[in-house]
């Protein structure tokens, strides 16, 4: 057992976050160069923290050791959301979990295609149509917030432009109170972004309430009828996966995926992608590989632990940087370069070394549907992408 590299520094005059949160590739860089070891600690909202950086760390601390890290019950996420399946620990995460996987699988899952198809194509023709360049990114995030609000709340830009306009308003002022400093203050002619946020959630709230009395089809329908352990559950998991968390994350993706495979030169990478299904699935993991579109995630230890071989002690921090993580070279060959071969040869079958969605028993418990916003087979999602990278 070895003592962590680094130095976690002295309360508040040490920490680093504002540093880290600039520039987070940049900041993990430096200090695997400077510690010579993809795990180091520094101080990160003034707690000292391990920074997980290789493959080997965060498996055991998302898979093997989960139950010794805990989620934070006092992070910025609990304070926006409510208590939710990504905010708990225990029995009561598992529960939750357990309700809320089968709305994101089976035939409730594939009711879901047609309508991403239908959303995918009219995104594609407006496109056409409209024949002059485009922001990839807002083009797809405007894509993915229509996907959220039709499959989660039932409302549909094309009949409720005004409503969904509104939601859409909402759920990206309350974001931003997840990238601002938690002040909640008001004054007659000025809030504090923090506050803004939460009078932006509150509203939403209002909103959700509604449809889950009023809106018995569908994804809204079938989440008021699960076994929840209060009444507020239900809504406040409404409320996080309307947030604009998830229509980032899908841009995020989308664009990614459309740069890589852009220019002349990639001509021929594009043509396999759009014939051979299983070589778009070695483009799109690579993609995520290379480009994960959340920094990682933030646990604590519950007890003295170790993680790769480095004491972890109790209460500390730790957190998992995808970025890194997904360029660890003792992993990945060559950990820079875009080569979805890479996944039918030396990685084939390790996908689970990747940690975009989280990993272990805490993951994301939607894989099934982004992989359906991602890989629509019989729409044009996928197409429409492939024709940006082509320009045109």
């Amino acid at each position: 057992m070895s003592k962590l590299p680094g130095n976690a520094g002295v309360s508040v005059l040490g920490d680093k976050s504002l540093e880290f949160y600039r520039d987070p590739v940049s900041f993990c860089r430096q200090r695997i160069d400077k510690h010579r070891s993809r795990v180091f600690v520094s101080r990160l909202l003034n707690r000292p923290t391990a920074f997980i950086c290789s493959v080997e760390a965060m498996r055991e601390l998302l898979c093997e050791k989960s139950n010794q890290f805990l989620k934070d019950p006092t992070d910025l996420m609990t304070n926006v959301y409510g208590d939710t399946v990504v905010t708990t620990n225990g029995e009561e995460a598992c529960l939750l979990r357990l309700s809320l996987t089968s709305l994101f699988t089976g035939t409730r899952l594939e009711s879901s295609s047609d309508y991403i198809t239908s959303v995918c194509e009219r995104c594609l023709k407006d496109l056409s149509v409209r024949g002059q360049p485009e922001c990839g990114y807002s083009v797809f995030k405007r894509l993915g917030t229509e996907l959220v609000l039709g499959l989660f709340l039932n409302v549909r830009a094309e009949e409720q432009p005004e409503l969904f306009e509104e939601i859409s308003q909402l759920c990206t002022t309350h974001w931003h109170g997840l990238i601002s400093a938690p002040i909640n203050l008001k004054a007659p002619l000025w809030s504090s972004g923090f506050s803004t946020a939460l009078d932006a959630r509150d509203k939403l709230m209002d909103i959700i309430k509604d449809k889950l009395q009023n809106d018995k089809q569908g994804f809204v329908g079938h989440l008021g009828s699960l076994p929840l352990p209060d009444s507020r559950a239900a809504a406040q998991h409404l409320l996080l996966f309307i947030s604009a968390l998830i229509p980032k994350a899908l841009a995020s993706l989308l664009t990614s995926f459309t740069l890589a495979l852009s220019g002349n030169e990639k001509e021929e990478t594009r043509r396999r992608a759009k014939e051979d299904p299983d070589f778009l699935h070695r483009v799109l993991l690579e993609v995520q590989r290379l480009w994960p579109p959340f920094i990682g995630g933030r646990r604590l230890a519950d007890q003295d632990s170790t993680l790769a071989g480095f004491l972890v002690p109790k209460d500390y921090g730790v957190v998992y940087i995808s970025h890194a993580v997904h360029r660890d070279p003792e992993v990945f060959e060559q950990p820079d370069s875009f080569q979805p071969e890479r996944w039918s040869g030396r990685n084939a079958g390790q996908e689970h070394f990747l940690c975009s969605f989280g990993n272990g028993p805490r993951n994301c418990i939607g894989p099934k549907l982004t992989n359906i916003f991602l890989k629509r087979r019989k729409g044009h999602g996928r197409l429409g992408a492939l024709r940006l990278a082509a320009g045109g």
